[in-house]
């Protein structure tokens, strides 16, 4: 793939992750449709992009018809090679407080935006036998801090949907990729939304509303540098660099702090196995 230029979609480019991998998609000598929820919020950017030789359009993943703007893009030529599932939000509060529209609400945007995306853009990947399919998400689906419990289910549910889609497309030359990240220097601490409901008394003094005092300070401090981790993502999905030889893996962990997270998961399952192996074994149909 590193001879070959690629036409790539990228969703939650306005600020963050997004911009960095389109900027450094773009610098890579492809073609780059970046998009936003409101692309007049951000005009340099829409002339940064469109001057050398890319596309921004409009799109809001929460639309149940977002899913026209791929199809709209490859009926005038733009054949899209790489979708990247990027624009996201998240709502700090325990799993008890939440209101029920904030959970529709963050499913809608963190699982249900991607997956419509997916299925428009399958079809032509299917027919040109190529294409990639890479979804941001996040170590709290392996491993959350108390607060991010909604946010982290609907990471959680599109990383196992992608596992069984990734079996689904191997036979066309479609891969898959989840990126697990960890903390960056984004605006995502900046922007930090809590649950509409206040924390009921018995959680002072506990981690949760230690998170949540955190957060309101703005004393939660990144680990990571984005631009530095959108450049290996990049390498990792044309096979240049870092990703040189390594253009089938379907899982790629990024940022210091996920490497106790993936660790952590492996002793989580380790210990089950440990414990509960033999009973595990031991309940087989009769004659099995």
């Amino acid at each position: 793939m590193t001879t070959t230029k690629l036409t790539w979609l990228i969703t939650g480019c306005s600020s963050g992750l997004g911009l960095s991998l389109a900027r450094a998609a773009q610098a890579g000598g492809h073609r780059v449709i970046a998009t936003s929820r409101d692309p007049s919020r951000s005009p340099d950017l829409v002339t940064e992009f469109e001057s050398a030789g890319g596309k921004w359009v409009q799109l809001d993943v929460d639309s149940r018809n977002s899913g026209e703007i791929i199809t709209e893009l490859e009926r005038h030529g733009d054949h899209i090679d790489v979708l990247v599932n990027n624009a996201g939000y998240c709502i700090y509060a325990p799993v008890e407080t939440f209101a029920e529209e904030e959970v529709r609400a963050q499913m809608e945007t963190m699982y249900f935006g991607p997956l419509r995306l997916i299925r428009a853009v399958l079809p032509h990947m299917r027919q040109r036998r190529s294409g990639v399919i890479v979804n941001m998400s996040s170590g709290a689906s392996l491993d959350g801090t108390p607060t991010m419990g909604v946010y982290a289910g609907a990471k959680a549910a599109l990383d196992a949907l992608t596992k069984i889609l990734a079996k689904e497309v191997a036979p066309f030359n479609i891969r898959t990729l989840t990126v697990v990240l960890g903390t960056f220097n984004t605006n995502m601490p900046n922007s930090v939304i809590l649950g509409k409901f206040p924390l009921p008394g018995d959680y002072n003094g506990t981690v949760v509303e230690q998170v949540q005092r955190l957060l309101i300070d703005g004393k939660l401090k990144p680990n990571g540098d984005k631009d530095k981790a959108m450049q290996d993502l990049y390498e990792v999905v044309v096979g240049e660099g870092v990703g040189e030889g390594h253009q089938n893996e379907k899982l790629l962990p990024l940022g210091s702090d996920m490497t106790p997270r993936v660790t952590g998961v492996q002793d989580y399952l380790g210990h089950a196995l440990e414990v509960f192996g033999s009973v595990n074994n031991s309940v087989g149909a009769d004659g099995e």
